[in-house]
């Protein structure tokens, strides 16, 4: 069996086609990838201004006890007239700078009547002062080429006056789930049959990863539907996932159907618990990963071991979300002989301030219900006893699966 960290590699170093580049608007942006570094445009901020609410000043003016006169109120997005000397300005946060002037007093410790002013205690110089280009200097790179952009990323880019971006192409995702058991959600089912919860399942996971699902297909236990619904995926899709059917049993038919599309199938088995049957291949370079058929083993496997792929195919930049620790809580004893991802939810001990992972009660790769209680996966090494108070890794769902 492969083990984890070499299988996810594996993928990571799949080679992949050039991503294709569009132009968006700024309100367009959000959840895509920049296609090229993003340089300011300006200065940020473009002139010196107040930080806070009060008076400007030449520091050389302030005479302990003594009242200057306020020689002009000055409004944010207001030029002011230079300082002269002597006197004060009154300004609020954001207001320009006087020429002249090297200080600003907080209000709080100013009094004014009859247009003087009395200041309580002494300034320093350049004191409540946001200085030109403090943030970002204008012809330098604010944002890099493979970023994810963010609600914090619009912002800054947006500063700048810059309305359009290049970025990649949303990544096409195509989706196949295969099997006579399996019935489409808020249809009538037997008895002997199951609602097909991978489809909508495997749907949000990549809509939540800014990707488009093109289609997602259901093939009945038919080699020739089989070969039909992936000639589809492929001919639309960038990626191509398949859950379940990949084995050698007699309705297993994911394998022979690639075959028949010219496909050679590396089958691997990786040492992870839930989801050790992983399938990899291409057709025409879009690849196909192949992913076990339980829900809760296609949820995980996707999760830790494939989003990584995902994310360079998006032409993303980071595409190893980092990693945290916890303590484990629990009085259970764990030590497989493959390491295991459990379910588990974070949460900080309020007396030591640790993070602490507490495991579902029930880790079976049957029991669905654990995904949505969960927030983060701890990952317990193979072959090793872990139980309460060792510490893991912990793979954060919010950071994993976006």
């Amino acid at each position: 069996m492969l083990d984890f960290d070499t299988a996810q590699q594996r993928l990571l170093d799949l080679p992949i086609a050039a991503i294709a580049v569009e132009t968006v608007s700024l309100q367009q942006a959000l959840g895509r990838v920049l296609a090229q570094d993003v340089v300011a445009t300006l200065d940020m901020p473009s002139a010196d201004n107040s930080s806070m609410d009060g008076y400007a000043l030449r520091l050389q003016d302030y005479v302990p006890g003594a009242t200057l006169p306020v020689q002009q109120r000055v409004f944010a997005g207001q030029a002011p007239q230079p300082q002269e000397p002597g006197t004060v300005s009154r300004i609020f946060t954001g207001s320009l700078i006087p020429d002249g002037a090297d200080t600003v007093v907080i209000q709080e410790v100013c009094k004014e009547e009859d247009g003087q002013v009395t200041i309580s205690e002494a300034p320093t110089l350049g004191q409540n002062i946001r200085r030109q280009g403090e943030d970002t200097r204008a012809g330098s790179v604010i944002l890099e080429q493979g970023t994810l952009l963010g609600a914090a990323e619009i912002n800054l880019i947006a500063t700048q006056g810059i309305a359009t971006l290049s970025v990649y192409r949303q990544l096409k995702v195509g989706i196949l789930t295969t099997g006579d058991e399996l019935v489409p959600v808020g249809q009538p089912r037997e008895s002997s049959q199951i609602f097909n919860s991978n489809a909508p399942m495997l749907t949000a996971l990549f809509q939540t990863m800014g990707a488009q699902v093109k289609h997602a297909l259901h093939a009945m236990d038919d080699l020739d539907a089989t070969r039909e619904a992936l000639n589809t995926l492929f001919a639309d899709c960038d990626l191509v996932i398949s859950v379940g059917g990949v084995s050698v049993g007699e309705k297993d038919l994911v394998k022979p159907a690639l075959e028949a599309l010219g496909a050679s199938l590396d089958f691997w088995r990786v040492k992870m618990k839930p989801g050790k049957p992983v399938a990899l291949s291409s057709v025409n370079n879009v690849p196909v990963i192949c992913l076990p058929g339980n829900p809760v083993s296609a949820y995980t496997v996707l999760a830790v071991l494939v989003s990584p792929l995902i994310r360079k195919l998006q032409g993303r930049s980071q595409c190893l979300p980092l990693r945290i620790q916890a303590t484990l809580k629990t009085d259970k004893v764990f030590n497989e002989t493959r390491d295991e991802f459990l379910r588990v939810r974070i949460t900080q001990d309020t007396e030591t301030g640790l993070l602490m992972a507490e495991p579902y009660e029930r880790q079976g790769s049957g029991i669905s219900s654990s995904l949505p209680w969960a927030n983060a996966f701890a990952r317990v090494p193979a072959v090793q006893k872990y139980t309460g108070g060792d510490r893991v890794w912990v793979y954060l769902k919010e950071d994993w699966i976006r």
